[in-house]
């Protein structure tokens, strides 16, 4: 892993799970030396990338405010760049030229490719942002009430691959080498989306102690809230959204879910998740969630699909190859929709109750 994932701030990914995972001890130490009377947070919530932005931060009011003011303005400039439903996004001009001629991306956009490209590499192709035929395929950009056919799951696939996509670091430009070939970012901008904003946030601010959520991808600045030692982040609970199975306790880390409740179509009476694997064409089957805690926002959102599709026994790798990352897997066993297994990699996991 030489190369793995480079942040926003150009340092390589690995190398800042191993920082943040060495200075574990002296933000621990900080916690407690935290002696700031108990106070009441700024809070905002507000809709953006086509989802709900939710933010917590400690601190003088006129920095609070300067910081929420940096978290709006940063997804709103990677809403923008990234959107697939704005036909003049970035994103959206790539996705309809880049099969005619290279396109030219803006650094930011570059930056989240490359993390993308990275994110490929490292869950053995499994997370692939050229998905998005498959997507259309199974109902998810067009209504369609039955199950593709084989013949239209090989077409389809024929128009999927990252490995049909000529990137040049020169020059920074995309070229697509199959038409009907396109970009859907969504399963990891929303996490640098957050890394960004906390980067900013700590440069720009004296802000220390909060946290942003943006669709369940949720980041801790480095100190918890006054008072306490951690913040305290409900799981969801799988089978019922609408209550949680377990709480895990944060700070200066990183969480996020993927989960066959977020997004789904249901096609001849069968429940469908939005999770594609791009190797068979289909939905993954039998998993019900994944949830990652890992010291990047990006990182926690791109493992949380790449498990969901890999598996247990990719969660265990990576959870010994990444410092600070522990995992959560609830899914059916064996194809068996009766029963329901539990398995835990890592530290911070405490009872979870289905």
């Amino acid at each position: 892993m030489n190369n793995i994932f480079k942040s926003q701030s150009g340092k390589n990914f690995l190398l800042t799970a191993l920082c943040l995972a060495a200075g574990a001890a002296a933000l621990y130490y900080m916690a407690f030396m935290h002696k700031q009377k108990q106070e009441e947070p700024l809070k905002e919530m507000f809709t953006v990338m086509g989802t709900v932005a939710e933010i917590k931060l400690y601190g003088d009011l006129n920095e609070t405010q300067k910081a929420a003011a940096i978290v709006r303005d940063t997804f709103k400039t990677i809403e923008t760049t990234c959107s697939t439903f704005n036909p003049e996004s970035e994103l959206s001009k790539l996705n309809a030229t880049a099969a005619k001629e290279p396109f030219k991306c803006s650094e930011l956009l570059w930056e989240i490719l490359k993390d993308s490209r990275e994110m490929y590499n490292l869950s053995n192709h499994a997370f692939d942002i050229t998905a998005k035929p498959l997507m259309s395929l199974w109902g998810f950009y067009r209504k369609r009430n039955s199950i593709p056919s084989d013949k239209e799951i090989v077409e389809a696939l024929e128009k999927v691959g990252l490995d049909k996509v000529r990137f040049d670091d020169n020059t920074k430009t995309v070229f697509f080498t199959k038409e009907g070939l396109a970009f859907d970012l969504g399963g990891i901008a929303k996490g640098i989306a957050v890394d960004k904003a906390l980067d900013r946030i700590m440069k720009e601010t004296a802000v220390r102690s909060g946290i942003v959520n943006l669709a369940g991808n949720m980041r801790c600045l480095p100190l918890p809230p006054p008072g306490k030692n951690t913040f305290s982040i409900g799981i969801r609970n799988p089978l019922n959204k609408e209550i949680t199975c377990g709480v895990v306790q944060l700070s200066g880390n990183s969480v996020a879910t993927s989960g066959d409740y977020e997004r789904y179509v249901v096609l001849d009476g069968k429940k469908v998740t939005h999770i594609m694997n791009v190797k068979t064409g289909r939905p993954v089957e039998n998993m019900l969630s994944v949830t990652v805690v890992t010291p990047l926002a990006g990182l926690a959102d791109g493992l949380s699909t790449s498990v969901f599709i890999n598996g247990s026994e990719f969660a265990k790798e990576i959870c010994e190859r990444i410092p600070g990352t522990s995992i959560l897997i609830i899914r059916h066993p064996n194809d068996d929709i009766n029963k329901l297994e539990v398995i835990k990699y890592g530290k911070v996991w405490n009872e979870i109750n289905l």
